[in-house]
This record gives C-alpha cells, sequence and structure tokens, in this order.
C-alpha cells in the first residue's frame, strides 16, 4: 500500500509550467557557448559528451543568466559580485502562475487599471527579474521595492538598460530607519501607547478599535506590535491598486544556513538571503500587512522555500479571514520551491448552468463561509434570499434543509437582478468549506421546486 502511494506521488510530481519557455527547450549550453563567447569558459562536457556548468561557480550562475535574459528574453542584465544571481527558469514558473491566477475566474476581475495588469516586487533585488520578466513577456507593470542603496542602483540599471520596458517599471526605496513604526502607527499615525487592549499572544482585544483617521482600517487579530523594514505597508502608497503583489523572500535566519547547499552557488547578501525567524516570519509580516490593505490587492502572493511552512501560513491566512488560498509547487531540476497565493476580493458568484438540470442532485462546495455562520445561518440566508424574490420557501432546522419552490418569472428576475453582496457579522477569523446539495421535487413548465441541504465540514481547509 505505501508503496502505491509513493509510486503515484511519483507520477504525479509536478513539473515545469507549461507556458515556460524552457518547458520544451531546456537551455542549450553548446548552443549559447557558440554565440556567446563570454559565456563559452564556464561549459565543459561531461564524460557521456553533455554540455554542462558549474553550478558552484557565481560567475558561471551569473553569465548564464546574462544570456538567457539576452538570447530568449531580449534583456539587457547584470549584477555585481555577491548579489543574488536568479535563475531565469524558476522566476519564469512564477511569473506564469500569476498569470494563471489573474486569468481564472476564482475572484472576480476587475478594471482598476483598466486592461493593464500592475504588480508589486516586494524586496526586487538588484537583478530586478521579475519586473524584468513580467514586463518583457506579458507586458505588466511593475513597482519594484528595495531598501540598500546597491540593489537600488542596479535595479534601476537593469531598468534603464531595456529601454523598450523601462517605462513599465518604478523601483521604490524602503525607507529602513531603525525607527520604522509598526503597522498600526503606519496607519494611524499614532504611537501604541497603551497595550491593555492585547492579550499575550499580541492579538487586539475585540473592543480595541484603530483610529478612524486611519487610510486602512486594521480589524481586530491583526498584529499591531510589528517593527522592522517595511514590506507593503509603509511602501504602498494611498490610493494605489495592484493586481498583485509578488516576492522571493530571504529563506534563512542566518547565513550559515543559506550556505549548507554545497551543490549551487546563487550569491545573495544578508539583506537578500536572512531574515529573523527566515521565511516563515517575513511571510507572516506580508499576511499582517495584507489585513490592513486588504482588496488594495487582488492577490496577495509569496514563494516558499519549505513546505514544512506551508500547514503554517495556511493557517495564520485561515485566522485573519482571506477568502481564498491557492498554493503551487515550482520545479526545476532537482530544485522544488511552493507557491503561497490569497486574497480578501469575494469569489465570483457563479450561476448553475441550465443545463445541468437533468440531474437529480447537484452538490458543490462554497468558500470563504466564515467559521461563526452555523449550517442554519446559510439556510436562513438562502430561505432569505429566494423569499425577496417572492417564492415559497420552508426552512426544516432539525434535517438542515430548505424547500424552495419558485415560478420562472421569479427564477428570471432572480437571474437578471444584480445581487449585491452584504457582509454581516464580524472579520473571519477562520475559512471553512460548506457542502451544498440541491435535489428537484417538482417540475413543471410554469414552476421549480427543490430541495436544499447544508452540510459543515469544518476539519477542511479551503485551499483549492
Amino acid at each position: 500500500m505505501g508503496s502505491k502511494k509513493r509510486r503515484r506521488r511519483r507520477e504525479e510530481r509536478p513539473t515545469i509550467h507549461p507556458k515556460n519557455k524552457y518547458s520544451e527547450n531546456p537551455p542549450d549550453f553548446a548552443l549559447l557557448a557558440s554565440l556567446y563567447p563570454s559565456f563559452e569558459p564556464f561549459v565543459f562536457y561531461s564524460r557521456d559528451g553533455r554540455p554542462r556548468i558549474d553550478w558552484t561557480d557565481f560567475n558561471a550562475t551569473r553569465e548564464l543568466t546574462r544570456v538567457l535574459l539576452l538570447h530568449d528574453h531580449g534583456l539587457n542584465w547584470w549584477i555585481p559580485d555577491g548579489q543574488l544571481c536568479p535563475t531565469v527558469p524558476n522566476r519564469s514558473n512564477y511569473i506564469h502562475w500569476i498569470e494563471d491566477l489573474l486569468s481564472s475566474n476564482i475572484i472576480p476581475t476587475t478594471s482598476r487599471n483598466g486592461d493593464k495588469v500592475k504588480g508589486f516586487d516586494i524586496g526586487t533585488g538588484a537583478n530586478c527579474i521579475y519586473p524584468l520578466l513580467g514586463a518583457s513577456l506579458l507586458g505588466w507593470s511593475f513597482v519594484g521595492s528595495d531598501m540598500t542603496d546597491v540593489a537600488l542602483e542596479w535595479a534601476e540599471k537593469n531598468v534603464k538598460s531595456n529601454p523598450h520596458i523601462s517605462e513599465l517599471i518604478e523601483i521604490r526605496k524602503v525607507d529602513n530607519s531603525e525607527s520604522t513604526p509598526s503597522i498600526q502607527e503606519s496607519l494611524t499615525g499614532k504611537s501604541v501607547q497603551d497595550e491593555s487592549n492585547m492579550d499575550m499572544s499580541g492579538h487586539m482585544d475585540e473592543e480595541a478599535e484603530p483610529s478612524s483617521s486611519s487610510s486602512f482600517n486594521l480589524p481586530a487579530g491583526a498584529q499591531s506590535s510589528y517593527h522592522g523594514p517595511p514590506v507593503l505597508v509603509g511602501v504602498v502608497r494611498d490610493g494605489e491598486q495592484f493586481d498583485f503583489c509578488i516576492c522571493n523572500p530571504p529563506f534563512f535566519e542566518s547565513m550559515e544556513e543559506a550556505g549548507l547547499n554545497p551543490k549551487t552557488s546563487c550569491g545573495g547578501t544578508p539583506e537578500e538571503m536572512v531574515c529573523s525567524g527566515g521565511e516563515r516570519a517575513f511571510i507572516t509580516r506580508i499576511i499582517e500587512d495584507s489585513v490592513a490593505l486588504k482588496q488594495t490587492f487582488r492577490w496577495y502572493t509569496s514563494m516558499v522555500g519549505r513546505k514544512s511552512n506551508l500547514k503554517f501560513l495556511i493557517s495564520k491566512l485561515r485566522k485573519v479571514g482571506v477568502t481564498i488560498v491557492k498554493t503551487t509547487e515550482f520545479v526545476q531540476g532537482q530544485t522544488c520551491r511552493w507557491g503561497l497565493a490569497w486574497s480578501f476580493v469575494p469569489p465570483a458568484r457563479k450561476i448553475i448552468s441550465p443545463h445541468v438540470a437533468e440531474k437529480k442532485n447537484l452538490s458543490f462546495m462554497l468558500e470563504g463561509v466564515q467559521r461563526q455562520f452555523s449550517a442554519l445561518d446559510v439556510l436562513q440566508s438562502i430561505e432569505t434570499f429566494f423569499s425577496a424574490s417572492g417564492a415559497s420557501c420552508k426552512l426544516n432546522a432539525s434535517s438542515f434543509t430548505v424547500n424552495i419552490t419558485v415560478s420562472n418569472d421569479q427564477c428570471n428576475t432572480i437571474l437578471k437582478n444584480e445581487v449585491n453582496r452584504v457582509d454581516e457579522g464580524p472579520t473571519s477569523k477562520h475559512l471553512e468549506e460548506t457542502s451544498s446539495s440541491s435535489s428537484c421535487l417538482n417540475a413543471s413548465s410554469t414552476s421549480l421546486s427543490f430541495r436544499t441541504a447544508v452540510c459543515f465540514f469544518p476539519h477542511l481547509a479551503s485551499i483549492n
């Protein structure tokens, strides 16, 4: 049994994104060496005659990145010694995954920036790889943030070296002063003097409310004790709207930990590689900022280096009441990374096609239902919805069902009317999955009768 599970996992192992330029044609080192003399010294041939490079040589990996960006993307690029050197296929996987998220119907599309897609790169680095790839491949515009002088200088150089996309990319400096305010201080402009409204975990008591003068409201449960270089809050400007943020976080807690892999050399400064608490702490900072910024971004995303951190981060997201969480796996050779995305935008409302009316029972899952709402609350909402249109409804609380009879005219009215979503109750702290099923009781040419039943599965997480 165990061997079957292991075999199934191997068979289902994710591959490089199908839209990636290298999914069908991996980089040809021999060809690149013949076309670019500067790359030729780094290429050698193994016993089986295959061209290779020394992945532990920073100069080799940097030159490979340079020629790949030039040859396959028409981009001029360079970074100084010691800066983080990205691998082009891996970063392309991330860009195409975000493309999938934006083109999906998981959450409604908006016209916040017209037809243009605008992204925010957290810690763009000297390499500025995500804005360069996103702009050249898909025509996206970007704000890339960073705090070190070297990163800002070379990110600007890499943008200006590509005038055909330079107008799409803004490099923004992050204030790295020692007195960087907490999230709440950034939002209210006031120092947090009174901590009596906070419990031992740092969560605000439900009665504690942020100042009404804040540009963004900080809901109960959000961390108000964050100090450190700004990530999103304090960098994103008032009135700005983005389709997504993207982040290659500092994966490690120390440079010693960062150097544990002897098989590769991608460079990287402490600012790029290290954070107190590692990637878990840094991505938690993004989550806390997202609670304050909410729908300023359609999607918040980050790369994750350790699968073991996904469970913790997803649990964190459930507690702050996001409407949807998505994960994926990025594969490049023997290296695996994971993508984590979440949103506060209400999921797109889906109307069941009339072509499925022949089925006796229809079952579907409702994502993002807040934990404080019971199955009875959902049924009462269904009853209220149909009753408002004049339908006949009978709710049975003991069996968690509601019988509904609706005329054709009432059905047409329901389908034509634009029903505004009403948020009720306090901010959600948990996501649940709800299974809802409908059974046709009777159907005629003038009316439709059906029964809706609701079952809760609180132990399941809405992540797909």
